[in-house]
């Protein structure tokens, strides 16, 4: 089966955060996400909001860009 974009860019945000050593709760605190929230997001379980997106950038401190590099 194809892989989502929502499944391609959760599986970005997880290599990223992976890089930065960066804890789950630690990003989801960071967004004001529940850390329930962040792992559906890093499953591609969740369409998310471009504002979602944004804030998870802003605490990986990484472009926008990032997130579609697969």
């Amino acid at each position: 089966m194809k892989e989502t974009i929502q499944q391609k860019v959760g599986k970005r945000i997880l290599e990223i955060r992976t890089e930065k050593n960066i804890s789950q709760r630690e990003l989801a605190l960071k967004c004001s996400f529940e850390k329930s929230n962040m792992s559906r997001l890093e499953k591609g379980n969740s369409n998310a909001t471009l504002s979602t997106l944004e804030k998870v950038c802003d605490a990986l401190q990484v472009d926008y860009i990032e997130l579609f590099k697969f």
